[in-house]
């Protein structure tokens, strides 16, 4: 597997506010995550660097239990577990450090992760960080924004067009970190031989809001072999792209390609 992440200020933000890590526990397990923060001058960078490092340190834990059973028969539910249980324990750092500081009152982050292992991908979110795969022929969006602007999408109030161009786009129903408790989204997803040469992709809202799906699989048909190079020009030429239209957000994207 090979894997680059990268994050941008972008044009407009005085501070960036994403944090994103990539991990392999082994040959055949990968983690990646990345959290968009929010909450003030100081609050959203300190949110989001803390939820990966609580997220991560609570994975790191289990790391027996990925490394060695993620081909159990009971695989899913275990590494389901472990998962929502470090949301979970990523929410309670962030809530938890939000009342020592009144510069930290309300501070909060998304949060979206892909582990990958040799028959599954499993992917987690809160908020509207973003993840999707890829192949050579097509994008699919595996998570589902917390968002106003989605749930207007859901209830019928609003198009998908008019949601994306919607000033109130920016505005998250689910974060880490702001409440005592949160409720995180599960995906499992099979993979098979025809994976080859297919791609993962996380990223904050800087990137999406401002490029398309149609043009992240433009950028993701890389000939030849696959490499980090490749993936790092892939990356590079995303933010780049945000920030010719304005990188009117921090903008962060992680690749994972197998």
């Amino acid at each position: 597997m090979f894997f680059y992440g990268t994050t941008d200020i972008g044009k407009k933000r005085v501070v960036n506010q994403d944090n994103f890590r990539i991990k392999e526990y082994s040959e055949d397990v990968t983690v990646a995550v990345v959290c968009d923060g929010m909450g003030g001058a100081k609050g959203g960078g300190v949110a989001s660097s803390l939820a990966v490092s609580a997220f991560i340190g609570k994975l790191d834990e289990s790391a027996d239990v990925l490394i060695q059973h993620h081909s159990d028969e009971n695989a899913d539910e275990l590494i389901s577990d472990v998962l929502i249980g470090a949301v979970e324990y990523a929410n309670t750092a962030v809530f938890t450090s939000a009342g020592t500081s009144s510069e930290l009152t309300g501070m909060g982050t998304t949060l979206v992760c892909a582990l990958v292992t040799p028959k599954r991908i499993y992917a987690v979110n809160v908020g509207d960080s973003r993840m999707y795969t890829c192949n050579k022929d097509a994008i699919s969006q595996v998570t589902k924004d917390h968002s106003y602007v989605q749930y207007l999408v859901d209830i019928g109030k609003l198009s998908p067009k008019k949601a994306k161009k919607s000033n109130q786009r920016n505005i998250i129903t689910r974060a880490v970190g702001t409440e005592a408790d949160v409720e995180a989204d599960l995906y499992t997803l099979a993979r098979t031989e025809s994976d080859k040469q297919s791609f993962i992709l996380l990223c904050s809202d800087g990137l999406t809001n401002l490029v398309e799906p149609r043009e992240i699989l433009a950028g993701l048909k890389i000939h030849g072999n696959v490499s980090a190079d490749a993936l790092k020009k892939a990356a590079t030429r995303f933010v780049s792209l945000a920030n010719e239209r304005g990188g009117s957000d921090n903008i962060t994207v992680v690749i994972l390609a197998f």
